[in-house]
């Protein structure tokens, strides 16, 4: 039996067209979480949210640039983040590019002011029943890149 029986879905799509497939996943499901109010964002916020209710956590996406990959102490907190992930069977994915997950997640709603986008959790939402397609998606990419131990994939977001 094979993983597309299993899940019932098409066969996955190789190499680097499943990759860019992730990032429009990514992209489509940032936008979903903050219409619904399902998301949260910040390495602080997420470690709070994690702590409290960690079975309300969906998907987990933790975001460096360049410049921050000499910071031990954002290091560190990753490190943290991706055990208890999955500890807790949590799909996580990193992005290199915080720039564009700000263009998509955009400015903390009550200030205005610039938010931590290195850590930013998806919960479900109080709706019952709610299934979001892109979720589904970057979730069966989470877990063929784990058949390949991969296990934090990296995904381009899309232009």
């Amino acid at each position: 039996m094979t993983l597309e029986e299993i899940h019932g879905q098409q066969p996955m799509p190789a190499g680097h067209d499943w990759i860019q497939g992730a990032g429009t996943a990514l992209h489509e499901l940032l936008v979903s979480a903050q219409r619904r109010g399902c998301l949260t964002a910040g390495v602080y916020e997420s470690a709070k949210l994690m702590n409290v209710d960690p079975d309300n956590v969906a998907f987990c996406v933790l975001a460096a640039d360049q410049e921050d990959e000499g910071d031990i102490a954002l290091q560190i907190h990753f490190t943290l983040i991706q055990a208890f992930c999955c500890e807790n069977d949590i799909d996580i994915v990193r992005v290199n590019d915080v720039a564009k997950l700000a263009a998509i997640v955009g400015p903390s709603e009550d200030s205005g002011e610039p938010r931590d986008l290195h850590c930013i959790l998806i919960t479900n939402p109080n709706e019952e029943g709610w299934k979001d397609p892109a979720l589904e998606k970057l979730n069966l990419f989470c877990e063929e890149s784990r058949n390949v131990n991969d296990w934090v994939p990296t995904i381009t977001l899309p232009e």
